[in-house]
Order: C-alpha cells, then structure tokens, then sequence
C-alpha cells in the first residue's frame, strides 16, 4: 500500500481501484492501526450524527469486503487491516528509526532521494491527515539533520550540503540544518557561499519572526572578511 506521493493499492501487481469513501477508511487504519469503530467514526465523518456516521462506516467496510476480501480484520467493535498488508509509510518510519539509533549506514544518495520522495498524501486536507503529514515531516527533517550531521562528521561534504538543504526546503528556519550548511560550504572552501546561506537565514528570521541569529550561529562567519 502507498500513501507516500500518491495513494495506491495492490493486490500482487495489479493496482486495485477504490473509491474515495473506502479509501480514506484504509487509509486511516493503515496510518492508526486497529481502532474501535466511534473512533473511526469520529474521525472519518466528524461533522455527522453518530448514527449517521456508523451507517456510513458501516456501508464502507461491507463496500471494501466486498470488493477486496481480506483487507479488513473485522472484531466486532475493532477493525483493522489486515497483517499482510505492507505500507509505505511505516517502512520509511522503520528506516528513519533506525538511522536514529544507528547512525548512517548504506548508500547515502538513496537514503536521501527515499526522504525527499515521501511527502504524505499530497492533496489529501483532511484535519487527521494534516497532522499526519506535520508529524512525518518532523520525523524527515530529522532525519536530514542526521545525514547532515554524520556525513559532515566523516568529511562527506557534498552529502552534508545536500541533506542540510533538504531540510531547508522543508523547515527554512531550521537553525542547525543552516549550522551544518555553512559549516559545510566553509569546508569545501566556499566562504562567500556560507556568508550567503547565513544572510538567506539571518533575513527569513528578521521578516518572520522579527529575531537576530543566534551567536552560536553567527560565530560560524565571525572570521569571514
């Protein structure tokens, strides 16, 4: 199951078409895990009597049954999806974990085109989706400081630059993604390239939040003629 860039099911290599209604019913127990039913209610069709709101619920889980025997594991007043089912998003938050806990390990550029190809549900503005896409977003911009962090550590410079701009585009006033970028562009000997990003920061702070950089930040450039 997709839910990173688009939404998409398949049954072995076939994609399997699915109405709106059902698919934000998958979708919330592929993101919530198994839910009693007035949770999903409340959710799904917060704006509906509740006996209006079962109904509905109701009718989508018979609908998705129907048609995709097996998704749904249905216990009475929980339901969930099935075991099988292999989601994107949770294989990508496995991934992010485990570069918290382990570090950097394996090839870098992959890592970061996977970060940088995971945005949420596009298109989705659903209030429980909203979250879900801020939440996931923290999660990928720290997973961007990492990279930055330990490829800056190992002299990896090109992949520090380009993590710590990764993070840019999502959070620009991201403190210690700029650290890391003037850090970097200092070590590959771009000084005019890191007083640069400093300005780009130091003038998004001033117009949004009508704020000075930090020393620490500003002691980064303090040498720079």
């Amino acid at each position: 199951m997709r839910l990173l860039q688009s939404w998409q099911l398949r049954r072995d290599t076939d994609v399997v078409h699915v109405a709106v209604r059902q698919q934000r019913l998958i979708t919330a127990l592929a993101v919530n895990g198994p839910r009693p039913r007035s949770y999903l209610v409340g959710l799904l069709w917060p704006d509906t009597p509740e006996p209006n709101g079962l109904e509905s619920l109701r009718v989508a889980v018979h609908l998705i049954s129907r048609q995709i025997p097996g998704l749904l594991i249905n216990s009475g007043t929980m339901l969930s999806l099935s075991e099988i089912v292999d989601v994107d998003l949770h294989r990508l938050r496995a991934q992010i974990q485990e570069l918290g806990r382990a570090g950097l390990n394996g090839n870098v550029s992959t890592c970061l085109q996977q970060l940088r190809d995971s945005d949420l549900l596009p298109g989705w503005y659903d209030d429980w989706v909203l979250f879900e896409q801020s939440r996931l977003q923290q999660d990928r911009l720290h997973a961007y400081h990492i990279i930055a962090r330990e490829s800056l550590a190992r002299g990896d410079c090109e992949s520090a630059l380009e993590a710590a701009e990764a993070a840019l585009d999502l959070e620009p006033l991201f403190e210690s993604a700029v650290g890391l970028l003037i850090q970097a562009e200092r070590r590959r000997g771009n000084n005019a390239l890191a007083l640069r990003a400093f300005g780009r920061y130091a003038s998004r702070l001033k117009e949004d939040m009508g704020l000075v950089p930090s020393e620490g930040i500003r002691r980064l450039i303090s040498d720079i003629s």
